[in-house]
């Protein structure tokens, strides 16, 4: 009964462990939402504004080689934290930066949460979610995805009523902040307990067909700079796509990321049923890369709305639908050693084209 007890317990840890994905998600895009208010505020231009948003991908590029070794050695819950202290500092330190220099080195800051989040948070949720690890990963692109939805939705309700801009991003300081005190109360499970199991699970089963890293883990590496490479261009890019070269409003245009939210939540909750009871995640791993594909380039040539608003669904539902999520999952299935590293290396490879991509237009 007690063990029950402590189980529930956990549930609610890893809820919070995910609401720190819902603010991730808005942090990702809150940037490129504000393109218009941050060339304002720093007398600048929207090259200046994507290069400040390259940052993100350095920062990611900077901590992750040591965040998965942190979680590993410290523990998931002060990764988790020191995520959390450096995503306030963005989200706070960004409304009073006086130009774009000093912004790009705040954004940093994004990328280095981002990179700790990531190390702590998703090992935490598969230690807790132990029966399903796909699940558990692709869960947190659920929250970044409503993050994503609702972010177009305040921004649009802030220019549309004056008020200002900075609002959406004190909110976030405030979620942080309540969420960051829950998680220094609530218990972790341990993380050798997995070890464990998996010791037992192999000393009990036939012999399985042992992964090469150098064929699987550098195939999954590469998806992991692939599917970021396509939602990371899609970000930054639809807003000014639908104003600039459609000619759409400014409402209208945020649409096109609200449909892209909507999408990946739609993927990552018919996906999440399929993973554990029908289909192979590695099997998603192609699918969905592919439909992203065939998408981009019918919005490239088609300039309407109609097919951007589609198209902007269909991107969501197969470039942001739990592609990188699935990738960390079948690392970690693959090669079951310490997953903070194991997560890191994914991510490595995710935070190179979250760098490359928004820094190539200038």
């Amino acid at each position: 009964m007690e063990n029950k007890k402590k189980f529930n317990i956990f549930y609610i840890t890893v809820f919070c462990i995910y609401i720190n994905y819902f603010i991730h998600g808005i942090g990702a895009s809150i940037l490129a939402q504000n393109t218009n208010s941050l060339q304002t505020l720093w007398n600048t231009d929207n090259a200046a504004v994507l290069y400040v948003i390259s940052a993100l991908g350095i920062g990611r590029f900077i901590a992750l080689p040591f965040s998965g070794v942190i979680s590993d050695k410290l523990g998931r819950r002060p990764t988790i934290i020191m995520g959390m202290i450096f995503y306030i500092l963005f989200f706070g330190l960004i409304l009073v930066t006086p130009n774009s220099k000093v912004a790009f080195f705040v954004a940093l800051l994004a990328g280095i949460a981002n990179s700790f989040l990531d190390s702590g948070c998703i090992p935490a949720a598969m230690e807790i979610l132990t029966n399903s690890t796909g699940f558990a990963s692709i869960l947190t692109k659920l929250f970044i995805s409503i993050g994503q939805y609702l972010l177009p939705m305040m921004v649009g309700f802030l220019v549309g009523n004056n008020l200002y801009f900075g609002y959406s991003f004190i909110l976030c300081i405030v979620l942080l902040i309540i969420n960051g005190i829950f998680l220094m109360l609530l218990p972790f499970p341990a993380q050798n307990s997995n070890k464990k199991e998996e010791k037992v699970e192999e000393n009990n089963s036939a012999p399985k067909i042992k992964s090469n890293f150098y064929i699987e883990g550098i195939a999954l590496i590469i998806i992991g700079f692939t599917s970021t490479a396509t939602f990371q261009i899609f970000l930054n890019v639809n807003k000014a796509f639908g104003m600039d070269i459609i000619g759409l409003s400014e409402s209208v245009a945020g649409k096109i990321q609200s449909n892209y939210a909507m999408g990946s939540i739609w993927a990552v909750i018919i996906t999440a049923i399929l993973v554990k009871k029908l289909i192979k995640p590695v099997r998603f791993l192609i699918i969905y890369p592919l439909i992203s594909f065939i998408t981009l380039l019918a919005m490239f040539m088609i300039r309407t709305e109609s097919v951007a608003l589609i198209g902007g669904f269909l991107v969501g539902f197969s470039a942001a639908g739990g592609v990188l999520q699935l990738a960390v999952s079948t690392m970690a299935d693959l090669f079951p050693v310490s997953k903070g590293k194991i997560t890191s290396m994914i991510m490595l490879s995710s935070s190179v084209a979250t760098f490359m991509l928004p820094v190539y237009p200038r």
